[in-house]
């Protein structure tokens, strides 16, 4: 086969649904729903021409969506079908889809994902029954990450809930910035304040609804406590009903298929770091070198080319993930930091927003085919990270960069202390609400050059904690307990 073809995106589609249980769809269908909006959005035709499926792993039980999508929808070609777990960036995907093309492989691939939460939850308030369509047959490939995205030791204290590690970011991102814990809250409601705004003009986005500032920064029975600093506005919103679906191909199949100009829009660069260590162990709470390292990359190819990077899609599921980007992109925290509005408004799928930002970002581009955009991704505890250059028109052979070896060398896990009592130095922290009334604080530390977890549901101690800065306050602590 020819290599170095010319990848491009030519259907993009993105579906959601509202309203009472029976009104709303399962994640299989619209996943195939998706599917043939985005075959009706390039050309019928391309059926004969796709021959992979690339799916990223959500709530559902599916095991082969992409097969029985394949079938329901006539595809000629017998496509290879991928289900990447969580673990994996969403971006590798599109990275493994773009070079396949790129170095003849495949002629045409479908990315396409989707969650049904929202119908679910549907179910438990209208009492209905709530079924998936059996699928048991495996995929061609089903793709996970080499290791475990936390520590058994982290589990036992903040449970598989990402909200509480990130907010253990968040707060140490806080202090090592010198920001005073009101002011941080501010920064943070303000800016999702002017997220929700963009989200009310998002005709594909979850949630149409304005909030003031004071709405984001104060616990009510709307917004729900999470994990200090967090309530639930600041979190990303996956009890959704959204799919979405992205066709990439070959240009001389899209010139074949006589494409329209103004539909086709661009890979130009990505950038990935896969190095995976578990939140405990990171030298740096708040900043990654692996990330940086990616970050370089694109940068570079922006200064390279002489181009300016014109439209942002920060991955939105918590504030800390808009302000590591932003900074290691330096450029400032702003509301150009996303065209979505954000996964809280937006609407934040456990497993592919990336593909949603992502034709986003394409909408805008076939806009505007002289400019350029960028969406960001994460996998894990803000574990992996990825970039993804897009443009609307063809400027140079997409290039790919994974600096996860180069940052392994750079970044080594942090020893886990064995000691049962002690000083620790808190690095970090935050506080769960366990029931009404019952909050536990969970401290990340540093004891003797190795690091620790202690708890305390001590009332005063958490009360002070929440207005009062006490990360770099030595405590002591014996049987994982603050005393």
């Amino acid at each position: 086969m020819q290599m170095n073809k010319i990848p491009v995106v030519i259907g993009i589609a993105d579906i959601q649904q509202k309203g009472k249980f029976d009104d709303l769809d399962e994640a299989l269908l619209l996943m195939d729903k998706a599917t043939k909006a985005a075959i009706n959005d390039s050309s019928n035709e391309i059926i004969n021409y796709i021959d992979e499926i690339r799916t990223p792993k959500g709530f559902w039980n599916y095991k082969n969506p992409g097969k029985w999508i394949a079938q329901n929808n006539n595809f000629r070609t017998n496509p290879i079908t991928y289900v990447t777990k969580i673990g994996i960036l969403q971006q590798s995907l599109f990275n493994d889809a773009i070079k396949s093309i790129q170095n003849g492989k495949v002629n045409a691939s479908l990315i396409v994902g989707g969650e049904s939460r929202y119908k679910l939850i549907r179910s438990f308030k209208e009492n209905k029954d709530y079924k998936e369509t059996p699928l048991t047959s495996d995929p061609d490939y089903y793709l996970k990450a080499e290791s475990d995205l936390y520590l058994e030791e982290e589990i036992k204290q903040l449970s598989e809930m990402p909200v509480g590690f990130y907010a253990i970011i968040e707060n140490a991102y806080r202090f090592n910035k010198k920001l005073s814990i009101s002011d941080h809250q501010d920064a943070m409601s303000n800016l999702y304040a002017e997220f929700s705004k963009i989200a009310a003009n998002n005709k594909y986005a979850w949630s149409n609804i304005i909030y003031k500032s004071s709405d984001i920064k104060k616990a009510s029975s709307n917004n729900k406590y999470q994990a200090f600093p967090y309530n639930k506005y600041h979190c990303t919103s996956w009890n959704v009903n959204q799919a979405s679906a992205t066709i990439i191909c070959d240009e001389s199949i899209a010139n074949k298929l006589k494409i329209p100009r103004h539909k086709r829009v661009y890979p130009l660069a990505s950038s990935e770091n896969n190095n995976m260590i578990s939140l405990i162990q990171r030298p740096y709470l708040s900043s990654y070198a692996g990330m940086n390292l990616a970050a370089d990359f694109i940068k570079n190819i922006q200064m390279k080319l002489k181009k300016s990077i014109n439209l942002f899609d920060l991955y939105s599921c918590f504030p800390i993930a808009i302000e590591m980007f932003a900074d290691s992109l330096q450029m400032p925290i702003t509301n150009k930091c996303t065209i979505t509005g954000g996964m809280p408004f937006a609407g934040g799928p456990l497993n592919h927003y990336v593909l949603t930002s992502t034709n986003q970002m394409i909408r805008e581009l076939r806009n505007n085919p002289q400019q350029i955009g960028l969406v960001t991704g994460v996998s894990g505890i803000m574990t992996k990270q990825s970039y993804a250059l897009w443009s609307g028109s063809f400027i140079e052979k997409f290039k790919h960069e994974d600096v996860t070896s180069e940052a392994a060398k750079i970044e080594k896990p942090v020893k886990l202390s064995s000691k049962k009592s002690g000083v620790a130095k808190i690095i970090s922290f935050t506080i769960l609400e366990e029931k009404i009334n019952c909050k536990k604080a969970i401290i990340y530390g540093e004891a003797y050059k190795e690091r620790i977890i202690i708890s305390t549901k001590d009332k005063i101690k958490i009360r002070d904690m929440e207005t009062n800065e006490w990360i770099g306050k030595e405590v002591k602590f014996k049987n994982g307990l603050l005393i």
